[in-house]
């Protein structure tokens, strides 16, 4: 397969996950140098790639022109005029699956990512819990380029640059000299969400200190209404959450001394530029192979096991039995200040 110069790689969501192809595509470009990479994937993504020089983005709109099989077939059609030699289909879903059908079926070969759902159905278990660390997100996708001809080593993965700041941005966080800390408190499910109230207690007593400059993460319009009364309640707080456009947030990430993540998209997005990620993780466990690229072990707080023996009860978070609901509280505010003073 060695011959193949355009490689098509799907993966059409979640941020986190598509975040976790960067390193990944990274790796790929600087071990073959000579391949051409269309990323297909939702527009708004385009961002994360800009530092990879060979490779283009393909925007699926699967809610409009290529929805059902008529528009995944008319996606195909589309793709087929770049002159396509192999798909590495990193999402494995239906859509992916209609399209990997489409591709076969002209000849075109297709690898699928193994993502190990017996494995982290074991993992998750409540009876017989097989609690072992699984295979790396991130290795699972360098498979699928393994089983096309093209293995990578992730550990020679240089990382991506800092990002110039635009003059918006820069405006907005000023030129003071402090630290800067972001942190997004925010998740997809309760599950793995550090309380609201006990991650106030963390910026309070950081913004006391006066060492550091605390940047604030979000998306809907909650979790911004949230983030305004904590930039207007501390000093050194500001709240970037629906000020920048995409591509301006991840220049500010990228500046970041340290980032405060759940088990979510920001960790990611962090980690790709080697800022390091202190991450909390609730119901779900870095053994499920979601860990933030190259991230060192002792940055994840943990909720004790002890007390609550069934975590990880849930691989996204979204499911855990009755009474583990507070599994966060067990992991202390002053624990999570210990280990941001510890690192920067």
């Amino acid at each position: 397969m060695a011959s193949q110069k355009h490689l098509l790689v799907i993966r059409m969501s979640a941020m986190g996950d598509v975040a976790m192809t960067v390193p990944v595509l990274l790796a790929l470009q600087q071990q073959y140098p000579e391949l051409k990479i269309t990323v297909l994937t939702r527009a708004f993504f385009k961002p994360l790639f800009s530092q990879l020089p060979n490779v283009s983005i393909f925007e699926a709109d699967v809610k409009g022109k290529h929805s059902g099989i008529s528009g995944l077939y008319l996606l195909f059609k589309e793709l087929k005029v770049l002159k396509i030699d192999a798909v590495a289909d990193v999402h494995n879903v239906l859509r992916s699956k209609v399209l990997k059908l489409f591709f076969t079926t002209a000849g075109i070969p297709v690898a699928q990512i193994d993502k190990g759902r017996s494995e982290k159905k074991a993992l998750t278990a409540v009876k017989n819990k097989q609690f072992s660390p699984l295979k790396t997100t991130h290795q699972r996708y360098a498979d699928v380029f393994t089983a096309l001809g093209f293995p990578i080593r992730l550990e020679k993965t240089a990382l991506l640059t800092k990002e110039s700041l635009s003059k918006n941005a820069q405006e907005h966080l000023g030129s003071d000299t402090k630290k800067h800390i972001g942190i997004a408190p925010f998740a997809a499910f309760s599950g793995k969400m550090y309380p609201l109230q006990l991650m106030e207690q963390v910026v309070e007593n950081l913004a006391k200190t006066e060492h550091y400059q605390i940047v604030l993460f979000g998306g809907g319009a909650k979790e911004k209404e949230a983030l305004e009364l904590w930039q207007n309640r501390y000093k050194n707080t500001l709240n970037v959450a629906g000020k920048f456009s995409f591509q301006e947030e991840l220049s500010i990430i990228s500046q970041l001394d340290l980032m405060l993540a759940m088990d979510s998209g920001n960790a990611h997005l962090a980690a790709n530029y080697g800022i390091p990620v202190v991450t909390l993780w609730g119901v779900t466990h870095p053994y499920a192979g979601f860990y933030p690229f190259r991230q060192p072990s002792e940055n994840a707080l943990l909720a004790d096991r002890n007390q609550y023996p069934l975590i990880p009860t849930s691989i996204y978070g979204n499911k855990f039995p009755e009474g583990y609901e507070k599994v966060m509280e067990t992991i202390r505010p002053a624990s999570i200040i210990a280990k941001i003073e510890e690192l920067v």
